[in-house]
């Protein structure tokens, strides 16, 4: 047999390089894919777990997790873009709702966050006991978009006589805001500029914006930014201290003054 010419073999090596390099670039693009899955699998699970140990929430509680992006590089960086969080039904500070918070640069081995911002939607009952700190007399919350009414009783001239007070909420610095539009007196529409003249420093006050702290039923790190009524639930606009990733003070609930 007449052996192959050198020339020969070196060209058939190199034309099997070709086809070597596309399996090493399917291998590594295969095992980058099954990474992703995997972190993609886990990361919500770890991410979970830590919220509901941090807050003091059920170990049943239900809490969707989403990481933003490919995973990989934010591993490898040490710092996720983005996560969204969100639940159908969470008990915080007494005050039970739907919730969903939006993460951004958020650090894998600890530091702050670099925002954290979202919303809290809660129904009528809920929302009435944000109100017990007000100094309405309040027995009862109806919300109708975009305004809530505040049903209560005065006392007047030995009598009992119910008022109404429709309000459009909102926030200030931290505090929920009750801005009044429109009132009743014993089932009969009265002028906001009247109850004042009929019910002297009680009828300014209810004629006046209201602010009600709400700070205990918030971890202090946790910001009211922002509050509106649609259909017949409140919806709270919420910011978070990027420190509270860091700060366990900023994870209890804060104080109001007495």
């Amino acid at each position: 047999m007449t052996a192959a010419a050198p020339g020969a073999e070196v060209r058939r090596r190199r034309a099997r390089w070709p086809w070597v390099l596309l399996i090493v670039v399917a291998v590594i693009a295969a095992l980058i894919v099954a990474a992703e899955m995997v972190a993609r699998a886990v990361l919500p699970g770890i991410v979970r777990s830590l919220v509901v140990e941090e807050l003091k929430l059920p170990a049943d509680q239900q809490l969707d997790v989403e990481a933003s992006g490919v995973l990989l590089p934010q591993l490898i960086s040490g710092t996720l873009d983005e996560l969204q969080l969100s639940s159908k039904q969470v008990t915080i500070g007494g005050i039970t709702g739907s919730a969903h918070v939006t993460a951004t640069g958020v650090p894998i081995r600890g530091g702050a966050l670099g925002s954290a911002k979202g919303t809290i939607a809660i129904d009528q009952s809920q929302f009435t006991t944000l109100l017990k700190n007000s100094q309405l007399p309040i027995t009862g919350v109806v919300l109708a978009a975009p305004d809530a009414t505040v049903q209560g009783e005065l006392s007047l001239l030995g009598r009992e006589i119910p008022v109404g007070l429709t309000v459009t909420p909102g926030a200030q610095d931290g505090d929920l805001l009750l801005t009044p539009v429109s009132a009743t007196l014993g089932g009969a529409e009265i002028d906001l500029k009247r109850l004042s003249g009929m019910l002297g420093g009680l009828g300014a006050q209810l004629a006046a914006p209201q602010r009600i702290c709400i700070a205990e039923h918030l971890p202090a790190g946790i910001t009211l930014t922002g509050l509106r009524i649609e259909g017949t639930s409140a919806v709270a606009d919420i910011s978070a201290d990027g420190r509270i990733a860091t700060d366990p003070a900023l994870l209890e609930n804060g104080t109001c003054p007495r």
